[in-house]
């Protein structure tokens, strides 16, 4: 980036940063308008539209839970209605006694999200295995299952008759009061989703979604992050499914229909993936629709399918990416990589004290080809440790053996005395081993400084609770995040792109910004996977300027690499592989000069 371009995106950076209160009330502000026509709707004096906007709110509540499923985790959950039906009649049963004695209706309503959550996890456990088509199967399956058994347990949920819905305690037995209390519960459900959007967790679900394998690489467990989330869904939407049988007064299955499904499943998709207001304007839309169209009720999926089509074709992104004009600002011509590795000793102070990564006897195969044929390698901290051979010699599956993604029939690989291969591939982070890869995997929708941030998030200690409700130990830790996000950009070289969105960057940028999440785990050990592929000559000189400062700070780099000069410029020592052997090992001025070597790989 030329020096006017760098020093304009700088002070805009800087700017936002000294006015944190503007840009939240600028974040905020279409919610607040939102919340204002909803809040004037009993105003208008008409008990119709009150019940429309309380219906909508109710669904809300819903969708707000299921976003994270399926906007921001990029699971298919098309049966979340079962949930509702299953919070409707823990609700309707437990406030009716036909099982227990009869519970307040508020009581019922707290223990239907204790349910929903239980059945929420069940609902979800699949995702864990199951991906797209074969998840959103599973979904509705289960909602054909509790809804057939709604209809055969008829001694408690009264059948195909139905049960009549719970009566709610003044002050919300009125239809203003009842509008009061669903409004209040989708207000609450919109700061705890926009508390966790703005968090490691929602950086996390994101990531899941769009870069599952970067994710793992910075410590991401995604059977511990879904459960968290799909707990956190069900129970909501159970609260949802026993103010629908309050707002209903009688239930029975029939109301719980696939087109009430879709509706929940499309306001996400038309209102934009990994965004809190686009779904949340999707579902009061597609609420009042059918009232607005009620001619066309009977064309009610048809007009759902129609609305989805005409988003995906003509706006992608959903309602979000209509409103978000911040990230569409072009960016200045002419930028170039400029790192400041001055800035690493406060970056990765007090990170792992290294201990050698030893690979010993290391053999993978994949079928009838050797990737790996008995491989002995020592990373040792504070070095640079070139892995160079030709395509096919078993550079990059070494990175997958250390990193976790593979495992070896035969060998072992250990930090100091602690053996690796038992260790999930996300416990690595932890350890202190980062790595970047082949081809750049960065979250494209998200900004600059969101991916980034997203490598600290092994350091983070707040849990999702604690981020719903935006507690101390949450907010702490975004603190400290961005801080430390602002440094790593500072160090590669790409500060004052903070806030640009990381798709829009350029191939050369990409790679330096997957280099900046990596330092953001305080590495140990940071494996690099041709980190200078597409670069130019001015960008490859700047990047070994950049390792060799990274190695100065006692980080141990595995560097695999096909520009020969990077190799011998920056190595301490070189590794060279040849169908999955090693060819030679040593300086790289031995490696220079060894015949094989050179017949082999480097040529005359």
């Amino acid at each position: 980036m030329n020096a006017p371009s760098r020093r304009a995106l700088g002070a805009r950076s800087e700017a936002a940063a000294e006015r944190p209160g503007a840009g939240r009330l600028a974040a905020a502000l279409p919610f607040l308008l939102v919340l204002a026509a909803a809040a004037a709707v009993p105003l208008a004096g008409n008990d119709y539209w009150t019940l429309i906007a309380t219906r909508a709110a109710i669904y809300w509540i819903l969708v707000s839970g299921l976003n994270l499923v399926v906007g921001f985790a990029g699971q298919l959950a098309i049966g979340y209605v079962a949930l509702l039906l299953v919070g409707a009649y823990t609700t309707s049963v437990l406030a009716a006694g036909t099982v227990l004695p009869p519970v307040p209706a508020l009581a019922a309503l707290a223990c239907a999200g204790g349910v929903g959550a239980l059945f929420g996890v069940v609902v979800g456990l699949p995702a864990l295995r199951l991906r797209t088509f074969y998840f959103a199967m599973t979904t509705l399956g289960f909602a054909t299952i509790v809804t057939q058994v709604a209809l055969a347990w008829q001694d408690v949920t009264g059948g195909g008759v139905g049960i009549a819905g719970p009566e709610m305690p003044a002050p919300f037995e009125t239809r203003v009061g009842f509008y009061g209390f669903c409004l209040g519960g989708a207000v609450l459900c919109t700061w705890m989703t926009l508390n966790v959007a703005g968090s490691r967790h929602g950086r996390a679900l994101v990531a899941l979604r769009d870069a599952d394998v970067a994710a793992e690489a910075v410590g991401v467990s995604k059977p511990r992050l879904l459960v968290a989330v799909f707990l956190f869904a069900g129970a909501v939407a159970a609260v949802a499914g026993g103010l629908f049988a309050s707002l209903q007064t009688y239930i029975t299955p029939d109301a719980f229909t696939f087109d009430l499904s879709l509706l929940f499943f499309i306001a996400v998709l038309i209102g934009g993936r990994g965004s809190v207001l686009g779904p949340l304007i999707g579902t009061v839309v597609l609420t009042i629709l059918p009232e607005v169209a009620a001619p066309l009720a009977a064309w009610s999926t048809f007009l759902y399918a129609a609305l989805l089509l005409v988003i995906v074709v003509a706006v992608p992104g959903g309602i979000a990416d209509l409103l978000d004009r911040a990230r569409r600002r072009p960016l200045p011509a002419g930028r170039t990589i400029a790192p400041r590795p001055a800035a690493l000793a406060e970056l990765i102070a007090g990170g792992h004290r290294p201990a050698p990564i030893a690979l010993e006897g290391v053999r993978l195969s994949f079928g009838a080809v050797r990737a790996i044929d008995g491989l002995d390698l020592t990373l040792r901290p504070g070095s640079v440790h070139g892995l160079i051979g030709p395509n096919g010699s078993g550079k990059t599956t070494t990175l997958n053996v250390i990193s976790g993604y593979y495992r070896p029939q035969a060998g072992t690989v250990g930090l100091g005395p602690r053996p690796l291969l038992d260790a999930p591939r996300e416990a690595r982070a932890a350890l202190g081993i980062a790595r970047t890869f082949q081809t750049p995997r960065i979250v494209g929708e998200a900004s600059v400084i969101e991916n980034v941030m997203l490598g600290g998030g092994v350091r983070a200690r707040a849990t999702l609770a604690e981020s719903l409700l935006a507690l101390p130990r949450h907010r702490a830790d975004e603190r400290a995040l961005r801080e430390a996000a602002r440094l790593a950009l500072r160090a590669v070289g790409l500060d004052g792109l903070d806030d640009a969105r990381a798709g829009r960057l350029q191939h050369s940028e990409l790679r330096f910004l997957e280099i900046a999440r990596a330092l953001m785990i305080r590495p140990a050990f940071l494996l690099l996977d041709e980190p200078a592929a597409g670069l130019s000559a001015h960008e490859i000189k700047r990047l070994g300027i950049l390792i060799r400062a990274v190695a100065g700070q006692g980080v141990g780099v595995l560097l695999v690499e096909h520009h020969a000069d990077l190799i011998f410029d920056i190595c301490h020592e070189v590794t060279v592989l040849n169908l999955g052997r090693v060819l030679a090992s040593g300086t790289p001025a031995e490696i220079r000069s060894h015949k094989e070597v050179v017949s082999a790989y480097l040529g005359a």
